[in-house]
């Protein structure tokens, strides 16, 4: 229990931590901010990480020109990171087949963000990839899904990039732009726990009409 009010803890208050460990890392932030992207989006047993705030947050620190963070730089590491990490999920799923939906939920699988993957992207297919993104727990898994699929490698391809770059710029830029609004400044918990919300909300009213079909 307290490891988890630890972790609600630092994604409500990600602005605090990651200037933290800007302002004790330096450059190397990049490095960090690549590792926790590729991590959410390429391994599909972190599925918890925060990535939209983070890349939120990421711009607005970029705008206060902390630790010397620059916005370009850090779209085109954090770009590279989303893509990598959707690749590797990819084969990971190619590797590993179907069987994995004969896995059971544990601490490090979760059956029940695959399968809810699964038919998601039964029914709207590569644009998956792209939607996805923007979806907490269906980012990590829909690669891996289309893994599984066998999707064609060039297909796959193009939609890991265009849904990599929708996301990454959108939300570093959108970051970088409200970043220096005093407003944002003094109120960026409040907004993060509002991207979290608006990020859950496609899951909450799926999980609703599931239950009400049920």
């Amino acid at each position: 229990m307290e490891l988890l009010t630890q972790f609600i803890d630092i994604v409500l208050h990600l602005d605090a931590y990651l200037s933290v460990l800007v302002a004790q890392y330096g450059v190397w932030i990049y490095a960090i901010l690549f590792i926790i992207v590729f991590a959410e989006t390429g391994l599909v047993i972190f599925p918890f990480l925060p990535g939209d705030s983070l890349l939120f947050v990421a711009g607005a620190l970029a705008a206060l020109g902390e630790g010397g963070m620059e916005i370009f730089t850090l779209c085109a590491i954090l770009l590279a990171a989303a893509v990598l990490g959707n690749t590797v999920n990819y084969q990971i799923g190619r590797f590993l087949g179907p069987k994995v939906f004969h896995w059971e939920n544990s601490r490090f699988f979760n059956k029940t963000a695959l399968e809810k993957t699964h038919a998601f992207y039964e029914k709207h297919g590569g644009k998956t990839l792209i939607m996805s993104r923007f979806l907490p727990l269906f980012r990590t898994f829909a690669p891996f899904v289309a893994g599984i699929g066998a999707m064609p490698w060039g297909r796959f391809s193009l939609y890991n990039l265009i849904g990599a770059a929708a996301w990454v710029l959108s939300l570093c830029w959108a970051g970088y732009w409200l970043g220096n609004l005093p407003w944002v400044r003094q109120n960026l918990s409040l907004l993060i726990l509002g991207i979290i919300i608006v990020s859950l909300l496609p899951a909450g009213v799926g999980y609703i009409q599931h239950r009400r079909s049920a």
